[in-house]
């Protein structure tokens, strides 16, 4: 298929100017292999910061914006203010921002729009709770917070990755089995096809997301389905090198 492998650390609310510089540090140390593309996702105040010691071969990430250029939105960046400080990807629709901070499809959909109008690339995530799960309702909540995106992506599928979350497992300890995952991720592919085109559904960068760590990235990076990570609390700890290199 030719999908590149692209594995996304995903700070959360952590960091102070010690910690990442040895994050950093760590990460030009690597050694990273070559093929696969990284990103870490930042918290807001320190992107500039990052794109200013991080690698060029890295890209940075905000993990959130606002679906208009400017305004009197009191917290908010937007992608053009994303942009002007270097950084070129945007994470949107994570699991927190839906939870913690009640964000529905409709608005993510609107935010994923705006930021691949204003030359952002996307990590769009998707993904059930566990009482949805357990509810048997996994590929509805999948499909349903997917087809809420296609307006708002259109042809610009180059411009997106799909992270699947299961938001049971994220900060948990849980990580879904492999073949859980590939169960999601080929099922998403099949709806994508029928639902898109089958040549997006072949191309369409489709990542794991849900306590991923440095001893089960090697088993879940080799489900044929699965594209990358998105990675959490590992992501800032030294370990973030080998899922980095889970394809080796």
């Amino acid at each position: 298929m030719g999908r590149k492998f692209v594995v996304v650390g995903n700070w959360k609310m952590n960091g102070d100017m010690k910690q990442i510089n040895e994050i950093v540090n760590n990460l030009k140390k690597g050694p990273l292999d070559p093929n696969v593309e990284v990103v870490i996702g930042v918290p807001a105040i320190y992107l500039a910061y990052v794109k200013s010691i991080v690698p060029d071969t890295i890209g940075v990430a905000a993990q959130n914006c606002w679906k208009v250029p400017k305004g009197a939105f009191t917290g908010e960046i937007s992608p053009a203010m994303i942009k002007d400080v270097g950084a070129d990807w945007v994470i949107l629709g994570h699991s927190k921002r839906r939870t913690l901070f009640g964000e529905k499809d409709d608005l993510i959909a609107q935010k994923v729009a705006h930021a691949i109008e204003s030359g952002l690339k996307v990590i769009a995530c998707i993904g059930e709770t566990l009482d949805e799960r357990e509810a048997g309702k996994t590929e509805e909540v999948v499909f349903r917070q997917t087809k809420a995106l296609l307006p708002a992506i259109g042809s610009n599928w180059d411009k997106v990755v799909l992270a699947y979350e299961c938001v049971w497992a994220i900060g948990t300890g849980k990580s879904a089995t492999p073949q859980q995952v590939q169960d999601v991720h080929a099922s998403l592919r099949n709806w994508l096809s029928t639902n898109v085109s089958a040549d997006v559904a072949a191309k369409v960068r489709i990542q794991y997301g849900g306590s991923v760590t440095g001893a089960t990235a090697k088993e879940l990076a080799a489900c044929p389905d699965t594209d990358g990570f998105i990675v959490g609390a590992a992501s800032l700890k030294p370990e973030f090198v080998d899922i980095v290199n889970a394809t080796q």
